[in-house]
């Protein structure tokens, strides 16, 4: 997988699109699952409610094998239209049609949790934050908006498991500016019920942040261990040429 390209590809493509962060909203720290159940689980989720808009073009259905998934199952529970477990996980939606649909293209999501990184912070920390933030609202074009992303094109792919949800604003004096006044998010009301109660469905979206990071570097795991051993490596051959250095000089004066 070429990471860099891609990751250039999709910062390029970000500022228009519907990961466009306006910075605005506190983020929320993503709770920490990488374990294969969580992973495995966040994977279902994503090619159930993310793959029909969003592709991943630089991953493999295979590569859901480091995840404990044998073939056979990766066949017959994920896979829906005739792809191949060797194919990538691409789309069938035409960019035309996304634009048509929604006003953007939706961007390719294989490296959106490092591309969304920013300042020390944690893209998981971003999507986690954004994926739990929709709210109804009829005056945009699909009927939903978000509060990390402000009038977002996309709409609210998850919202049979949360419900729907309406956002209380209070208005107070702008700090900045005397005689004007802002609105202030004061929380959400839930209007209809999800099939999910939030504490079940936050760790659901926990899930599928902790799969799209796993999907951002999937060899990330072994780079840490291998790291490791080259650091362990490096530090005895360090001690042994400190001490063979010793050896060699001890005679001379």
């Amino acid at each position: 997988m070429n990471f860099s390209k891609k990751l250039l590809a999709v910062l390029a493509l970000l500022p228009g699109f519907v990961f466009a962060n306006e910075g605005t909203v506190q983020l929320d720290r993503a709770p920490a699952r990488g374990d294969l159940a969580s992973l495995q689980n966040g994977a279902k989720l994503f090619i159930n409610h993310c793959l029909n808009c969003h592709s991943a073009s630089s991953m493999r259905y295979n590569r859901l094998r480091d995840l404990g998934l044998t073939q056979d199952q990766i066949k017959n529970n994920l896979l829906f239209s005739g792809e191949k477990v060797g194919d990538m996980m691409t789309i069938a939606m035409r960019p035309a049609d996304a634009k048509a649909w929604f006003g953007a293209v939706p961007p390719d999501l294989t490296v959106i949790a490092r591309a969304k990184a920013s300042g020390g912070g944690s893209g998981a920390d971003y999507l986690y934050t954004y994926l739990r933030t929709f709210y109804k609202d009829d005056t945009r074009p699909t009927g939903w908006n978000n509060l990390v992303v402000p009038n977002v094109a996309m709409p609210h792919v998850l919202w049979q498991l949360q419900g729907v949800r309406t956002v209380k604003m209070v208005e107070e004096p702008d700090p900045h500016e005397a005689g004007k006044t802002v609105h202030r998010f004061a929380g959400f009301e839930q209007v209809t019920p999800g099939t999910l109660s939030p504490q079940e469905f936050d760790a659901q979206v926990a899930d599928l942040v902790a799969y799209m990071d796993w999907m951002a570097e999937p060899t990330r795991d072994l780079r840490k261990r291998l790291g490791a051993i080259v650091l362990l490596f490096l530090s005895l051959f360090a001690f042994l040429a400190w001490r063979l250095n010793a050896s060699y000089w001890k005679g001379v004066q």
